[in-house]
Formats: C-alpha cells, sequence, structure tokens
C-alpha cells in the first residue's frame, strides 16, 4: 500500500495530465459566430484520468477517516 504522500503526488500528476488535455481539446477554435463541431481526440484517455482521480481521491478520504 502506498503512503499518503505518494497518493497525493499520484493525484496531482493526474489532475495536471487531465488538466493538459482539456486544454488541448478546447484550443484551436476559431473566433466566429457559426457553429463548431468538436471531435475529442483525447476522450478514452480523459475518462480513463478521471476515474483515476475518483479512485485517488476515495482512497485519500479512507485514509483521512483512518486517522481519526
Amino acid at each position: 500500500m502506498s503512503n499518503k504522500h505518494e497518493i497525493e503526488e499520484e493525484l496531482e500528476a493526474a489532475e495536471s495530465r487531465l488538466a493538459t488535455l482539456c486544454r488541448s481539446e478546447n484550443g484551436d477554435r476559431p473566433n466566429s459566430a457559426e457553429t463548431v463541431t468538436i471531435h475529442p481526440t483525447c476522450g478514452d484517455e480523459m475518462q480513463s484520468l478521471r476515474e483515476e482521480c475518483s479512485q485517488l481521491r476515495i482512497i485519500l478520504e479512507a485514509m483521512e477517516a483512518s486517522e481519526d
């Protein structure tokens, strides 16, 4: 089992990667009044990172609860 600090580092890295992917998905949009269709290119990886972040948060919450 990893210690709390390692899990926090993993969570930070996953959140950072997810934020980077989100920014890349939102980039390069033309400034016009026309409708723009967005085609996700990193959808699977983004979903995987969201799930990983959720699981890491649950682990951290459980660790904090056990410290009480």
